[in-house]
């Protein structure tokens, strides 16, 4: 509720604006004093009231630090600047204009100085009191422009100084205020004391009561397992809100990345458009459960049928235990080499063999996709194997020759490697490691049967000549 224009009152003829806008008292012509004394005449012009009276005048004068009313009374009301808007530190000019009428309280008929002291603000506020009480009684909504960001909330220009706390600004918590000054927000009032001139409103209960239906509505047909596009609307530490159009949901901080990840903001930002998976709708509690994961391929699952049991992958070691090393082998995918899978011969520490951040061959010993789980061996990658498809796939037409057989370490006499995965092969292959039986025998080299068998007789020496304390680590 703004600055309200009043309607006229007899101390409005009183004077008239020339066209440089000063203002001249209306003289007392001869037909106003037929029948009457001059004293009589004037007392009949004077406005009589008292100290806490609202009166109603034109204005004058616009000085920067006060504005005078002509309201008909022995000598213009002053009202200081302080007292024209509930504002602060506001342009008299942006409050009123010359000529206008407005309403101001007396709050002083005469002070020290003889002057009579008014407040527009004060009438303003008078005013506006009585109609915010008759809207509280019938439940009905006030409307304003936010004016000041304050602790705690929002100020609203209703009149006089509504208080919007920022938990009740929207229907979520809003973080940041700022973009909502000059705004014009409707809202409930939920509390009113006179006494202590406080007003409480909230927008968000406006907000539920005429989004209710909508609300209702949305809920129900929202189904778990839909898949819908939605914008980030605030991260937070424990995940992620989506606005799906209607209302928001959330995405647990679990459900945003098949990968480990420390911080919801590492996956996304407010504003992002993700595609989301419905995975549970609370009627009762209004509540959407979401899952970012799902809409996305689970890495452990494509790792699970790209690879098998007994073939080389390359990979980082990324941390140490005293069991053994963890080893990166796919983005995001981590594999457990166990101490007893480190070397022919006894270790005590891990960092006897390897050491954070090496990148080595690796061999798949066991895959358990339900638990999230790679087995992998050091010592069995030594003894050499059949390479995992992509990275024979990322060595391309050095491998081959012009008949497209495979020509292994031959390839490499004038090569200059174009990627990590050529290099580590590469180098894997130059320092004398066997290549897979199947491609021995497209290159003519042996017998695949045969070198299967080989392997499988050397594994089985290796397992029965284990030392006792490695089995049982």
């Amino acid at each position: 509720m703004s600055d309200d224009t009043l309607t006229t009152s007899p101390t409005s003829e009183m004077g008239t604006f020339d066209e440089s806008g000063e203002y001249t008292p209306r003289q007392i012509v001869a037909d106003d004093l037929a029948g009457m004394s001059l004293e009589d005449a004037i007392a009949g012009t004077i406005v009589e009231f008292e100290d806490g009276d609202i009166v109603s005048g034109t204005v004058v004068k616009v000085d920067k630090d006060e504005v005078l009313l002509d309201i008909g009374f022995k000598s213009e009301g002053v009202i200081p600047a302080r007292e024209l808007s509930i504002r602060h530190d506001v342009d008299p000019g942006e409050v009123v204009t010359l000529g206008e009428k407005i309403e101001a309280l007396v709050l002083q008929k005469e002070d020290k100085e003889g002057r009579l002291i008014l407040s527009k603000k004060r009438a303003q506020y008078e005013r506006a009191w009585g109609t915010i009480e008759s809207i509280k009684e019938r439940e009905g909504v006030v409307s304003g422009p936010v004016i000041e960001v304050v602790k705690g909330g929002l100020i609203l220009d209703i009149g006089l100084r509504g208080f919007l706390p920022a938990s009740l600004v929207e229907l979520r918590r809003v973080r940041d205020l700022a973009p909502y000054i000059g705004k014009t927000l409707d809202a409930k009032i939920i509390e009113l004391d006179k006494n202590r001139n406080n007003v409480v409103l909230s927008r968000r209960a406006w907000l539920e009561e005429t989004q209710r239906e909508q609300r209702d509505e949305f809920l129900t047909n929202l189904k778990p397992g839909e898949v819908r596009r939605g914008v980030v609307s605030s991260v937070v530490n424990f995940g992620a809100f989506v606005d799906l159009g209607g209302m928001d949901g959330l995405i647990h901080v679990s459900e945003l990345s098949w990968k480990h990840i420390d911080h919801p903001s590492a996956v996304v930002a407010v504003g992002d458009e993700v595609e989301v998976r419905v995975l549970d709708v609370d009627l009762d509690r209004e509540r959407i459960s979401l899952s970012l994961k799902a809409t996305q391929s689970d890495p452990w699952q494509e790792f699970a049928n790209a690879h098998r049991v007994g073939e080389l992958v390359y990979g980082r070691v990324t941390k140490l235990v005293p069991f053994g090393a963890f080893v990166q082998v796919g983005d995001g995918i981590e594999g457990l080499v166990h101490i007893s899978e480190m070397a022919n011969h006894h270790v005590d520490l891990p960092e006897q063999v390897v050491s954070p951040s090496e990148e080595l061959w690796v061999k798949i010993i066991e895959i358990d996709l339900q638990r999230r789980r790679i087995s992998l061996s050091i010592k069995q990658a030594a003894e050499g194997g059949e390479v995992a498809a992509e990275y024979r796939e990322a060595f391309g037409e050095h491998a081959y020759d012009e008949q497209g057989n495979y020509i292994g370490a031959a390839g490499f006499t004038d090569f200059e490697p174009e990627s990590e995965a050529q290099a580590a092969w590469a180098e894997y292959l130059e320092s004398g490691g066997t290549v897979s039986s199947a491609e021995e025998y497209h290159a003519g080299t042996g017998d695949a049967e045969d070198t299967q068998d080989d392997a499988g007789e050397a594994h089985e020496v290796e397992a029965s000549d284990a030392p006792a304390e490695d089995e049982q680590a």
